[in-house]
């Protein structure tokens, strides 16, 4: 690790999760993640990479509360995680903007929904309208804040997208795919936009991907899963020092990290399935 971390609690813990989807497959022992053990630090920011299929998503539900896990626990912030969590934000492939709301009334959409927030948001709206302003600015859109997504391209949706998920100011990002579907270029800017965002803010953030140079870039730690039922099979530390910038990413060093993560996971695509897919 290039910085480091205080002694405190993990703010994540997953204790041996095991997660079948029914009580069917439950009584055949069969699993769409099994014997999961994790330890996240306070601001740490992870990626989590894998063959289609492995059971990430599956992992991320169990993160955020949507589904409770069959065997084992899981903690977050020190507490066990008994359903939807409000203390995180989340954002996907695809940026799911209300199409009737600007981009300033979609980011603001948490904060009409959300407890504290929505007992007071018509008495502060203002203020908080302010507040997802100059997030949309910190992220590059200022003179875009009135528009609606149809006026605006997939990557200047999918910032409003990560602006909506942080309105908040939540302990935790988790983000599934999120610049999946963008063109290179606009991926790349937005890798350092999150840098920028996670290092001001140092909140926890999980990030799955198939982007093996986005997980090297942004995390400081990567988690191989295996084939479904998902496990996790290599825990690689990216020691690469920060701030990290684009140009590292030409380095033999990230390039040996990439090739490593590549050789980790061709040699599981390459192994028979042991279960059903997630």
């Amino acid at each position: 690790m290039s910085e480091a971390f205080s002694a405190e609690a993990p703010f994540v813990t997953f204790d041996d999760v095991w997660l079948a989807y029914d009580e069917e497959l439950l009584a055949r022992g069969q699993y769409a993640v099994e014997a999961i053990d994790l330890s996240v630090r306070q601001g740490e920011f992870i990626a989590i990479v894998g063959p289609s299929g492995c059971g990430k998503s599956t992992f991320m539900k169990l993160a955020t509360g949507l589904r409770m896990p069959s065997r084992g626990r899981i903690l977050i912030d020190g507490r066990p995680v008994t359903g939807p969590l409000k203390i995180s934000g989340m954002a996907f492939q695809a940026p799911s903007l209300l199409p009737w709301r600007t981009a300033v009334d979609n980011v603001l959409l948490p904060l009409e929904i959300v407890e504290p927030y929505r007992r007071s948001f018509k008495a502060r709206r203002s203020e908080y309208t302010e507040r997802a302003r100059q997030l949309l600015r910190k992220v590059g859109l200022a003179g875009h804040e009135d528009q609606f997504p149809w006026q605006m391209s997939g990557g200047m949706q999918q910032r409003a997208s990560i602006c909506r998920a942080l309105i908040h100011e939540p302990k935790m990002l988790l983000l599934d795919e999120p610049f999946g579907a963008l063109d290179a270029f606009t991926r790349e800017e937005l890798w350092c936009i999150l840098r920028d965002l996670w290092t001001e803010q140092r909140f926890n953030v999980i990030l799955v991907t198939h982007d093996l140079r986005e997980s090297v870039f942004l995390a400081d730690t990567v988690y191989v899963m295996s084939k479904s039922p998902g496990r996790f099979m290599l825990k690689k530390d990216i020691n690469l020092p920060r701030p990290r910038d684009l140009e590292i990413t030409y380095t033999a060093q990230f390039s040996d990290v990439v090739h490593e993560l590549r050789g980790h996971i061709g040699a599981i695509r390459s192994q028979p399935a042991s279960g059903a897919t997630s």
